[in-house]
């Protein structure tokens, strides 16, 4: 036999984890709302540059999506850093904020930068023009881009697929 005080027990805490799963899902769809934004707002530019370097817009976004947050990233808010990449900038002189990301004046700078460095890299040429994303994402994980290269892969392909990002365009 149940104890009286359980079932209200019980009730309390389905109420409480029914409340955690629905603010799960909430910020579940906010952030597929956001990436979707972001992949609206520089989709043409992805193409665009996939089409001059030939890496696929897929790649270029995905990673850009996960770097950047989608645009909410510090970096990207600060130094217009899409990607991560290291290197120079001026936020500790006018923020007072040390980092080792490179600045850039432009998003769009951020983005070339991006592709110049794949553009340079050993595998290039090789697949320079291939059209699946999961060859380059694996070999820019090879590099030493990321940290953590398996889980930076699942990420950018998580992206790239929940966006999908490979179905109709390079």
């Amino acid at each position: 036999m149940t104890p009286p005080n359980a079932n209200y027990a019980n009730s309390g805490l389905t109420r409480w984890w029914t409340g955690l799963l629905v603010l799960l899902c909430i910020f579940a769809v906010q952030g597929l709302q956001a990436q979707s934004k972001y992949v609206k707002k520089y989709r043409p530019l992805a193409d665009s540059l996939a089409a001059v370097y030939e890496v696929p817009a897929a790649v270029i976004l995905g990673v850009a999506i996960v770097e950047s947050g989608s645009g909410t990233s510090r970096n990207a808010r600060l130094l217009n850093n899409h990607f991560g990449i290291v290197g120079k900038n001026n936020l500790l002189k006018t923020k007072g904020i040390k980092s080792r990301y490179k600045q850039y004046s432009k998003i769009a700078d951020s983005y070339v930068n991006f592709c110049q460095l794949l553009s340079r890299r050993k595998f290039y040429s090789s697949l320079k023009g291939n059209k699946d994303y999961r060859v380059w994402v694996d070999a820019i994980s090879k590099t030493g881009y990321s940290e953590m290269p398996e889980e930076w892969k699942k990420r950018i392909n998580g992206a790239i697929r929940k966006n999908k990002l490979s179905t109709t365009h390079h």
